[in-house]
């Protein structure tokens, strides 16, 4: 990993080694034949910004990019590259973003599925993603969107159903799953899709981010151009997106969010926005109604469906991160008390406070949301004269009660104050009630009370998340298992050569590798395409020519793909 773009701690954890020399010569070749293809077709059809984009990313059409380079070249532009393992959580990857940098997972679909994959692969995530970044505004957009996106709170559901969609395209992908193992995942992943019974607002922030950066069209309903990466990197779905057989639908942040996506087919619409201004106050808008935003009750109750580590902030700026698992609301319906569970920490400004981290709240962290009885100013704003006259002193037994009914007794050890705002008082020797529960007991050892009256911001993920993840393990990057190349990559390494340096006999070589494609491997369309498109730059073996094409059409009739894919590969053999 190059140094153009510090990675966070808490992100490094997801990065892997690129391992490069694991791409073979067939790897190459499938991203040689979706690069010229796309890159044919998209000069005139994507946004004037992805043809520039593509050099200035770091990225060839001749081979597979390496991750490094391209976090290299990315640097001018505000951005750098990662290489990830594969499916990453959404707030993960929206948390990579925010931070300026593209993460990039580093397989590539395999020959049988060069038009389109579910799973995430090099070059939708590298051709698809890095050439438009290059353009300021959507640039902007992108980076708002990673860190508005990262506090987005799903539900608990919604995270079973990610890692049952994983599981699933990783196994469509692989190659290697039996049909039982295949059919298992997807019953796994529809029953996990129909548990998601309500629209949470990761859910709604991950469309606008489907049908934006991934499947996003931009200009006029009737003269649109391609941005979205999906469209960018799919040979079938970047030319059939400008056809009539898709609709065209003008950008509307509401009617967006409404409209789902499935990751495993063709998209039946898409959505065309004006310019990239018009997506940068979209996704500012619906920042407005999330819970990062609105706090409240609203928000808590977003962070219990979560079931995932969230952030609560008060009105002092005092910042709870742990997973919340119990809410006491009062008759209202508004949370009065909260306790989370397992590790949990205190932090202000999104820095870990000394002595609040999760050592200190293994256990989890309860604590009362209201104002105390009589007092009209903000309890946070007192000063330690203010709290002397309400009974609160270091070392003196006190007693508060909140407006909610909730009763705290004990003793004051330690006040902690940042920016004037009393944050945590911490007592010995205390009880908390409410009515008649017991939330906390003296034998329990301190309890750190939170201050605040009101809580202004529930979000996704920690509030410091160096010091809370500090403890994660990295990714391990699997071990390379070197092989030699088999005979037919070896044949695709010598036509790659020859393209590179044409100094030996061609002639010779080249009809070596079509008698034995002829006589072994009589399915393989792609390389025999790039041995044409070698013969007919070089007005080398006309005979050969004839053979070859003679072959193409009988490979066609084994797939429906194969007549489309082999008819647009000739078309190139000139080019």
């Amino acid at each position: 990993m190059g140094e153009a773009r510090k990675i966070p701690r808490h992100l490094q954890k997801y990065v892997v080694d690129q391992q490069y020399v694991k791409y073979t010569p067939i790897d190459h070749a499938v991203w040689r034949y979706v690069m010229r293809q796309n890159h044919n077709y998209l000069k005139d059809t994507a946004h004037q910004a992805y043809v520039g984009g593509l050099k200035s990313s770091g990225i060839s059409v001749e081979k597979i990019p390496n991750v490094t380079d391209m976090n290299k070249a990315l640097e001018p532009f505000g951005w750098g590259a990662a290489n990830i393992d594969g499916f990453i959580p959404g707030v993960i990857f929206f948390d990579f973003q925010a931070h300026g940098i593209l993460p990039i997972a580093s397989d590539i679909r395999k020959l049988e599925n060069i038009q389109y994959t579910p799973a995430p692969d090099i070059i939708h995530e590298a051709a698809g993603h890095a050439p438009i970044l290059c353009e300021e505004k959507f640039s902007e957009y992108v980076k708002l969107f990673g860190q508005i996106g990262s506090k987005a709170l799903a539900t608990s559901e919604e995270h079973e159903l990610f890692e049952a969609v994983r599981t699933y395209s990783n196994l469509l992908e692989s190659g290697k799953a039996s049909k039982a193992e295949i059919e298992a995942a997807k019953a796994n992943f529809e029953e996990k899709q129909a548990a998601v019974t309500e629209l949470s607002e990761a859910e709604q922030i991950s469309r606008l981010y489907w049908w934006t950066v991934e499947y996003g069209l931009i200009g006029s309903v009737d003269h649109p151009q391609i941005y979205g990466a999906g469209l960018l990197s799919s040979v079938s779905e970047g030319r059939n997106s400008l056809t009539a057989s898709v609709k065209k639908i003008p950008f509307d942040l509401q009617s967006v969010i409404a409209t789902g996506f499935d990751i495993t087919k063709p998209q039946p619409q898409l959505f065309v926005c004006d310019s990239f201004e018009q997506l940068i106050d979209a996704v500012n808008e619906f920042a407005k109604t999330m819970a990062f935003t609105v706090g409240g009750t609203q928000g808590l109750d977003k962070a219990l469906r979560s079931n995932h580590t969230a952030t609560i902030q008060y009105s002092s700026g005092l910042q709870l991160t742990g997973t919340l698992r119990r809410i006491i609301k009062d008759e209202k319906g508004q949370a009065i008390y909260m306790q989370t569970e397992g590790p949990s920490a205190l932090a202000f400004e999104n820095t870990e406070l000394s002595g609040h981290g999760k050592t200190t709240h293994q256990d989890g962290f309860g604590a009362p949301i209201g104002r105390i009885v009589n007092r009209i100013k903000p309890f946070e704003e007192l000063n330690d004269d203010e709290l002397k006259e309400f009974g609160i002193e270091v070392g003196k037994e006190s007693t508060l009660d909140f407006e909610s009914g909730v009763k705290v007794i004990g003793t004051p050890v330690q006040l902690i104050r940042k920016k004037g705002k009393l944050l945590v008082i911490s007592f010995k020797d205390c009880t908390v009630s409410f009515a008649d529960q017991t939330l906390f007991q003296p034998d329990w050892g301190t309890y750190d009370l939170a201050i605040g009256e009101s809580i202004t911001s529930v979000f996704a993920g920690a509030a410091d998340s160096e010091q809370f993840y500090a403890d994660l393990e990295e990714v391990e990057t699997n071990p390379l298992v070197k092989r030699e190349l088999s005979l037919l990559e070896q044949m695709y390494r010598n036509v790659r050569n020859f393209r590179e340096n044409t100094d030996s006999d061609m002639e010779a070589v080249l009809s070596e590798v079509i008698e034995k494609l002829t006589t072994q491997f009589k399915d393989d369309w792609l390389l025999r395409i790039e041995v044409m498109e070698l013969l007919v730059k070089h007005n080398l073996l006309p005979d050969k020519q004839i053979l070859l094409k003679k072959q193409l059409e009988d490979i066609k009739l084994l797939h429906d793909e194969y007549p489309v894919l082999i008819e647009r590969g000739l078309m190139l053999t000139n080019a």
